[in-house]
């Protein structure tokens, strides 16, 4: 039996316009049969934890147009970052990891994302559940 084709997105910065990348190609990549792993790390473990996943901030250099575009999101009913990485886990293979480090490095107690991510590693493990992926992103 063939294995399905892995899809890894390693997920370092936490704005907006970042996390909502992360979420459509980790979903569109699930509903296309991949085997999906996001992999949280600094940034975006902290915003999981405090709960701020769906906050729309963007980045500073967008500030001028941040308002237009946080008005569009909801005016197109653009779903949610959370509801989008819930939506990826039903229509395939898709799972949010911590990186342990990153938990550490961020002040972040494992008990603040172990309900919110499917499972928290070491480097040496995610790097090892990588390895030989079809695609591997880093955003």
């Amino acid at each position: 039996m063939k294995e399905r084709p892995r899809f890894v997105i390693f997920a370092h910065n936490a704005t907006y316009d970042k996390l909502h990348q992360v979420a459509t190609l980790g979903l569109t990549a699930a509903a296309m049969g991949k085997e999906v792993s996001v992999v949280l790390l600094f940034w975006t473990i902290k915003k999981l934890a405090e709960g701020r996943i769906d906050e729309l901030d963007f980045p500073l250099e967008c500030a001028s147009s941040a308002d237009e575009v946080a008005r569009l999101l909801k005016e197109k009913k653009v779903p949610k970052i959370s509801e989008m990485l819930e939506e990826a886990k039903l229509v395939g293979t898709f799972q949010l990891i911590a990186c342990s480090a990153g938990l550490e490095y961020m002040g972040v107690a494992e008990k603040a994302v172990t309900t919110r991510v499917d499972a928290v590693m070491g480097l040496p493990a995610i790097l090892k559940l990588t390895a030989g992926a079809e695609t591997t992103l880093f955003i």
